[in-house]
């Protein structure tokens, strides 16, 4: 029986990486290589426990079009990427596919669009999926046949969180994720939410009610009345903020079984520098 699809963050994980491990990392010119390196290791992690059919790098921009124009604050916040960053997104792609690992991005769709997208396709075929992020906005793609791999420190690896963890975790359904993100807010992507309205209230109108409609549709017999405030406050924006939380369909493409290409990945890494994953790679290809 063939592995999971595993679809990987790749912005998340570069961005982690870079914050984990010193700028002191580095290639042949001095250039910073950490972000790089960071990103692989997690990936062999999961792939050696996981043994996916094949693994899917998903790019996008860090805020679409079609969000900014439903929201201008969406994602205003966020800080630019670092200098030392930028040249190691420019370098990702052509490390990632020595690896043999595929390359999903569109200019007119987030990362996270792209994820869910793979993983969608991927069930429909009959398959399972492995979603690999730092966003809990993921776990709204959480089915029988999807997980979301969701990125711990330590050297567990990442967790496993099934649709009765994302219920464990936030008290709803994967299904009501973006009512919930849309209620609760996500300071991350600029989603402020309904004013007062924290996790465990979000998801206590969720289970009550089911959805995020229904529970403004309700909101003058909320009670208590600061509760019914804040949805009577937020009829206007509250569905804005579902909608910027919710994933829109990309056009993807179901990558066929392609594994890791270890020797490959170890002659990138020695271009780049990486001796010590060279070596790492170079075990793996020979066992």
């Amino acid at each position: 029986m063939p592995g999971p699809l595993l679809a990987v963050d790749a912005p998340s994980l570069l961005f982690r990486a870079f914050h984990a491990l010193p700028k002191t990392i580095t290639d042949a010119d001095g250039r910073p290589v950490n972000a790089l390196l960071g990103t692989v290791n997690l990936v062999l992690r999961e792939v050696e426990r996981h043994g996916p059919r094949a693994v899917a790098m998903c790019f996008g921009p860090d805020a679409a079009a079609y969000r900014l124009e439903l929201y201008p604050p969406y994602h205003a916040a966020r800080p630019e990427v670092p200098d030392e960053l930028q040249p190691q997104f420019e370098a990702a792609g052509p490390f990632f596919d020595a690896l043999g690992w595929y390359l999903a991005a569109d200019d007119a769709f987030e990362a996270d669009d792209t994820l869910g997208s793979l993983a969608r396709a991927e069930e429909e075929a009959g398959g399972t999926a492995l979603i690999f992020t730092g966003d809990r906005d993921m776990f709204q793609c959480v089915t029988d046949a999807v997980s979301v791999l969701y990125i711990r420190t330590g050297r567990e690896g990442a967790e496993v969180v099934d649709a009765e963890g994302v219920r464990r975790r936030y008290g709803v359904t994967p299904e009501q994720v973006p009512d919930f993100i849309a209620l609760r807010g996500d300071p991350s992507d600029g989603i402020p939410g309904a004013r007062g309205i924290g996790e465990k209230t979000a998801a206590d109108l969720l289970r009550r009610h089911g959805s995020l409609e229904a529970a403004l549709a309700g909101a003058a017999r909320e009670r208590p009345a600061r509760v019914s405030g804040a949805l009577l406050e937020g009829r206007e924006l509250l569905p804005v903020f579902k909608k910027l939380a919710t994933l829109q369909p990309a056009a993807v493409e179901r990558p066929p079984d392609r594994p890791t290409d270890h020797l490959g990945g170890a002659r990138a890494a020695r271009e780049l520098g990486m001796n010590r994953l060279a070596e790492r790679l170079e075990r793996l290809a020979a066992a």
